[in-house]
């Protein structure tokens, strides 16, 4: 664990650079709410698109 009275002079973009990327997106709530939101969304419209090209042509 590290000491917190220890200073190594790192700046936060450095220590940023330590978290990997897919912990950051996932440590993001507001990030996860988009994701939740447009997921099935994106999901429901193109197989909603799919439906309607699947009806057969009326002669």
């Amino acid at each position: 664990m590290a000491d917190p009275a220890r200073d190594d002079g790192l700046t936060a973009d450095e220590l940023d650079d330590g978290i990997p990327f897919m912990q950051q997106l996932l440590d993001n709530p507001f990030i996860l709410l988009f994701l939740g939101v447009v997921t099935p969304t994106v999901l429901y419209v193109i197989w909603g698109v799919m439906e309607i090209v699947g009806i057969p042509v009326a002669k």
